[in-house]
C-alpha cells in the first residue's frame, strides 16, 4: 500500500489540504479542535508526518492540574464517581488537564484538611467532599490565599473567601422527598430522618425542604428529629430498628446520608406499614435493589457524567478566573428513580 500523503490525511479529516499544510507548518493558525481531528485521522490512516502534528497539537493545547478530595473508595457512590471523573479528563481532547484524584478513609477535620492543603501545593483547583468545620474552613482559606480556588463538591463548603459549589440545590432535593411521602402515604404519621452528619450542609439543607414541604402542605405528619449515623451502615441499622420499635406508627423514612445499607437490613427485617414510604439517595447496586423489591420507594440521585463534566469544568474555569474572582456556583438537576424506571 502507497504511504498516506497530505490529500489523503485531508480527505480523511474532512478539511482543505492547505490546512492541513498550517497544521504542519503554522499550527497557531487553526483551532483546537480543526488541529485534534487532524491529529485523529493522521493516527487512523498511519500519516508519516503524525509526530509533526502530534507535536503541534499537544504543545499548544491548554494545561489544567485539579485535585479532588473523595470519601472512602470502598463506598460505590464514590468509587463510581472518582471513575467519572477520570473519564471526564480523558474526554477533554482539546486540552491536558492533570487529575490528582484521592479517596480518605479519614474524614476526620484535621485529615481533610491536611489532604487539601497538600493538594493545593501541587494543584491549580481543588474540589473536596467534606462536613463544614472551622478547621476546613481554615485550610480552606490558606489554600485560596496562595492563588488556588477550592470548590465544594456535593455539600457546600464556607470560608473567609469565595467558595464555589457544584451539586444539587438541597433544599428542592428535600421538598421532592416530603412530595413523595405527602402524596403516597394514605394515613398521616410520623416520618424519620436519617443524615449522615449534622456538618454536612447538604443533608441539613435537604431537611429543610422537606421540614418547609409539610409546613406548607401537611402538618398532619410528625417529623421526628433527625438522627445521625456519621456514615455507619451498624449506627443507620441500630438506629431505623429503634424508630420501628418505639414509633409503631411510623409512616416512613428519609435517609438522607451515609449508612444506607444498614438501614435497608432493618426496614427489610423490620414490620412496616403497608403504605410505608422510604427515600434514600443516590442509585447504586444497593439501591436499585432495594427498589426493585420495594424496600425502598423512591431515589434521588446525582446525574453521575454530568456532577463529573461541571467539576472539571467548573475548576478550570475557577482557575482561569483567578483568585478575585467571584465563587462559581453550579446546581444541577437531580434523577428520581423508582421501581418502574429502573
Amino acid at each position: 500500500m502507497k504511504r498516506p500523503t497530505i490529500p489523503d490525511l485531508a480527505k480523511a479529516a474532512g478539511v482543505s489540504v492547505s490546512t492541513v499544510n498550517r497544521v504542519l507548518n503554522q499550527p497557531e493558525s487553526v483551532r483546537s479542535p480543526t488541529r485534534e481531528r487532524v491529529m485523529t485521522a493522521a493516527e487512523e490512516i498511519g500519516f508519516y508526518g503524525l509526530g509533526t502534528i502530534q507535536h503541534a497539537v499537544r504543545t499548544r493545547r491548554e494545561t489544567h492540574k485539579v485535585g479532588i478530595l473523595l470519601h472512602q473508595k470502598t463506598r460505590t457512590f464514590y468509587r463510581n464517581l472518582g471513575e467519572a471523573m477520570m473519564a471526564e479528563v480523558k474526554r477533554r481532547t482539546d486540552e491536558t488537564v492533570t487529575l490528582s484524584l484521592e479517596y480518605l478513609d479519614d474524614l476526620s477535620p484535621e485529615r481533610v484538611a491536611e489532604r487539601l492543603i497538600a493538594l493545593g501545593e501541587t494543584c491549580e483547583a481543588v474540589a473536596l467532599v467534606a462536613a463544614q468545620h472551622p478547621i476546613v474552613a481554615d485550610a480552606i482559606d490558606r489554600v485560596m490565599a496562595k492563588g488556588v480556588p477550592v470548590a465544594g463538591l456535593i455539600a457546600p463548603l464556607s470560608a473567609h473567601g469565595n467558595v464555589s459549589y457544584i451539586g444539587l440545590d438541597g433544599w428542592k432535593v428535600g421538598r421532592t422527598a416530603a412530595w413523595a411521602f405527602g402524596n403516597i402515604v394514605r394515613e398521616p404519621g410520623k416520618i424519620g430522618i436519617l443524615l449522615g452528619n449534622h456538618r454536612y450542609r447538604n443533608q441539613e439543607l435537604n431537611e429543610s425542604g422537606f421540614r418547609s414541604y409539610f409546613r406548607e402542605h401537611n402538618s398532619d405528619f410528625t417529623l421526628l428529629e433527625p438522627q445521625a449515623t456519621y456514615e455507619s451502615a451498624a449506627a443507620a441499622r441500630e438506629l431505623v430498628e429503634r424508630m420501628l420499635k418505639d414509633h409503631p406508627d411510623l409512616c416512613g423514612l428519609l435517609i438522607s446520608g451515609g449508612g444506607i445499607t444498614g438501614a435497608l437490613a432493618a426496614l427489610r427485617e423490620g414490620t412496616t406499614r403497608d403504605d410505608f414510604v422510604a427515600v434514600g439517595y443516590e442509585l447504586f447496586d444497593t439501591t436499585r435493589a432495594a427498589l426493585i423489591d420495594g424496600t425502598l420507594t423512591m431515589v434521588i440521585s446525582h446525574p453521575m457524567e454530568a456532577l463529573a463534566r461541571e467539576t472539571i469544568s467548573t475548576l478550570i474555569k475557577a482557575k482561569k478566573a483567578g483568585s478575585d474572582a467571584g465563587a462559581q456556583r453550579v446546581a444541577l438537576g437531580f434523577d428520581i428513580y423508582t421501581s418502574e424506571n429502573m
